[in-house]
């Protein structure tokens, strides 16, 4: 009986502690930020889901795009915003801006803080 009260808190703490690992970082830094997001959104237009949906619909869009991201405390992206583009396909923009705002990044932010980060990328 003993055995079986301990097996259970063991399988409770190895829950807990693996619940605590899995939580996101909270950064604070700017710089951090910028790094971390413009890593994640680099893996994100590099990943092969991504890769096939834009092959499948636009294969033929070329060219380079600079825009803002935001990006909120509990890491979603709040706002895109296309800063500049040689992409003038508006169905192709309308994809990017839908792709990212879906995005969640695998990190959070201080209460109340938002960031901006401008990205620049070429297709």
């Amino acid at each position: 009986m003993a055995s079986k009260v301990y097996y259970s808190i063991l399988i409770f703490l190895c829950c807990f502690v693996s619940n605590v690992s899995a939580q996101r970082p909270i950064l604070t830094d700017e710089e951090q930020i910028t790094e971390v997001v413009t890593k994640e959104v680099n893996e994100l237009f590099q990943s092969e889901e991504f890769l096939k949906k834009k092959n499948k619909k636009y294969a033929e869009v070329k060219g380079s795009m600079t825009i803002d991201i935001g990006v909120v405390q509990n890491g979603k992206v709040s706002s895109f915003f296309k800063v500049d583009s040689e992409i003038k396909n508006i169905d192709f923009i309308n994809f990017m801006s839908d792709y990212i705002l879906n995005h969640k990044f695998q990190f959070k932010l201080q209460k109340q803080q938002r960031y901006k980060i401008r990205y620049s990328i070429t297709f």
